[in-house]
């Protein structure tokens, strides 16, 4: 905007940047990252969580967290949950062993098996939304538990048990381990694959997002579906994939925890749907749907881990951690209205 004399206002112009700034998603997550890394470097810097041995602790743990974020984060921008990602974390690991271990399949082949089934049950998932109408909400909290009943059912069936471990021994480990969940050397150090597998894919998500056709249709679908609907966007067929891609991301999440612990548990999985959700919305993503970020969710989920690790380093009881996470939620919505409030009203 301009003034009569012709030259733009120099109080917006100061501003702009400001504004700009208010608006990113991620603002609060950047924020709330580097206080926690201060916090934590003050209280156990000595203890280990400066070393990069400590470094290497708390970036494991949030690449978990943060491959299971990305992929809610892209569902919440459109408009969605998926409450059954954690049941599917489950059930994937399980398939996995059940069909090396107890069958004398190559893992190559088991792996492929359970990455079908997994996106399998997230197409189911996305289809039931699409078609009955009903809250996803409701539809993958269902899945929820008929996936976990269904694991733990089967499980018992064919092993009386609940664990399979021996995975290490099957034909194909080693070469699956090097590629899911090997480490890299640094130094003193052992850093995760899996933090390798979360950077890239959280750059993958980033350009689908921000620079592609389908990016702009998961806002558009979160933002105003009746008004995505009327411009040509493929609304239904865009959400089946967002679910499918949540059901993906957790079995690759299931392949690294089962290829690191050479076992597999039909609880492994359980609440890490709510610890995705929490790291997205930590990251700025909305719960309404239509506003979020990436980049913000890869922040949220840093968060979740630097915590996580950060209160074994002061040796507090790690219970606490879930007094972290529910705090953390609703700081999270306070601060991003807030942001969004601030924002909209800066002129």
């Amino acid at each position: 905007m301009a003034t009569t004399t012709g030259k733009a206002d120099e109080r917006l112009s100061a501003a702009s940047p400001v504004v700009r700034l208010l608006r990113r998603p991620e603002v609060g997550a950047i924020a709330g990252t580097i206080v926690v890394w201060l916090f934590f470097a003050l209280t156990a810097g000595e203890r280990g969580f400066l070393s990069l041995r400590g470094t290497a602790n708390y970036l494991e743990v949030a690449a978990q967290y943060g491959i299971l974020a990305l992929a809610v984060c892209l569902l919440m921008i459109g408009g969605q949950f998926d409450l059954s990602v954690g049941s599917v974390i489950g059930a994937a690991g399980m398939i996995t062993a059940l069909l090396s271990v107890h069958y004398g399949w190559n893992i190559w082949a088991a792996l492929v098996v359970s990455l079908a089934v997994s996106l399998l049950i997230g197409a189911v998932n996305g289809l039931l939304v699409v078609r009955t109408k009903l809250p996803s909400f409701i539809i993958t909290l269902a899945s929820l538990f008929i996936v976990r009943g269904a694991t733990i059912g089967i499980t018992r069936l064919v092993t009386g048990r609940t664990q399979v471990g021996g995975l290490g021994d099957v034909a194909g480990y080693e070469t699956a381990f090097g590629l899911f969940a090997s480490n890299i050397p640094v130094a003193e150090a052992q850093f995760s694959l899996a933090i390798v597998w979360w950077l890239a894919l959280a750059g993958v998500a980033t350009y689908v997002l921000l620079y592609t056709r389908p990016g702009n249709w998961i806002f558009g679908i979160g933002g105003d579906e009746k008004a995505a609907l009327n411009v040509g966007v493929p609304v239904d067929r865009m959400k089946i994939v967002l679910f499918m891609t949540t059901a993906g991301a957790a079995w690759l999440v299931a392949t690294i925890q089962i290829l690191d612990s050479r076992s597999a548990d039909v609880l492994r999985g359980e609440q890490r749907e709510f610890f995705a959700i929490i790291a997205a919305v930590i990251g700025g993503t909305l719960l309404t749907g239509g506003y979020g970020s990436v980049i913000g969710a890869v922040f949220g989920a840093l968060i979740l881990g630097m915590v996580q690790q950060g209160i074994v380093f002061t040796g507090v009881d790690s219970d606490w951690f879930l007094v972290f996470l529910g705090a953390m939620l609703i700081i999270a919505v306070l601060v991003n209205n807030y942001i969004r409030r601030r924002a909209s009203e800066a002129k």
